[in-house]
């Protein structure tokens, strides 16, 4: 005698049902990460935070798994706030690396002390490339008061068994691309919501040394606008001739 064989199948899925995860549920990024500890240091900086919550709040962000997580270490700073203006309002971030062909393979600048200290300051025009070399000694770069004849600059430093500290105001974007061997290489990551504001790139190594690179406080690129409008007026002289 024949038996029948009958064959079930499973319900369809159905896609439309499933839903993207929140953003606050996404995994995080090192660079989220980063950007995080940013924040924190800054808010230890201006006494917002004590060394005790400080070290504690770090120590929360590199065992954060979600984005959601991150922001709870945040949540009550006012940097956590600054860029809620509004949808379609928010600038978007420089990108990491400079724009192919935008920075010559020879620097404009040369910043050198062996066994001494060099300070390049005040009111001076910086250059695309420029090249800081500290061996057991010191150099300072103050790009506060500079005057920017392009958006991207990069800033190459070597610091061996010496220290290269750069600062740079707090409406520019700040970028880090080096790394430490046996020693210290920290950049603040900083993003201007000015689409023509200066990027500066800080490149190199510290090997046995230090470089460091954060912004000013109350100190800014004063002549954004000024810039953009020569920029506008050049090519409109362009195309009409002049």
């Amino acid at each position: 005698m024949s038996r029948s064989i009958v064959f079930r199948y499973a319900a369809p899925v159905d896609l439309q049902k499933q839903t993207a995860p929140a953003v606050s549920e996404l995994r995080a990024s090192d660079a989220e990460r980063d950007r995080i500890a940013d924040i924190l240091h800054d808010a230890l900086a201006e006494g917002r935070l004590t060394a005790e919550e400080h070290a504690e709040r770090v120590e929360g962000v590199l065992r954060a798994k979600t984005v959601g997580e991150l922001e709870v270490f945040i949540r009550d700073l006012p940097a956590a706030h600054r860029q809620d203006s509004g949808p379609g309002l928010a600038h978007a971030p420089a990108p990491r690396r400079p724009t192919a062909g935008a920075i010559p393979i020879d620097p404009d600048d040369n910043v050198v002390a062996v066994f001494s200290s060099a300070v390049r300051k005040g009111r001076w025009r910086a250059g695309r490339r420029i090249h800081a070399y500290a061996i057991f000694g010191s150099v300072e770069i103050d790009l506060s008061e500079a005057l920017f004849d392009h958006q991207q600059v990069v800033v190459k430093s070597f610091a061996i068994f010496g220290s290269v500290e750069i600062r740079v105001p707090e409406n520019v974007s700040l970028r880090g691309m080096g790394g430490g061997v046996l020693g210290s290489f920290e950049v603040a990551t900083l993003d201007s919501g000015e689409p023509e504001a200066p990027i500066v790139y800080v490149d190199g190594w510290a090997v046995l040394g230090s470089v460091e690179a954060r912004p000013k406080r109350g100190k800014v690129v004063a002549d954004i606008l000024d810039r953009v409008q020569r920029k506008v007026d050049r090519s409109l002289r362009k195309h009409l001739g002049h």
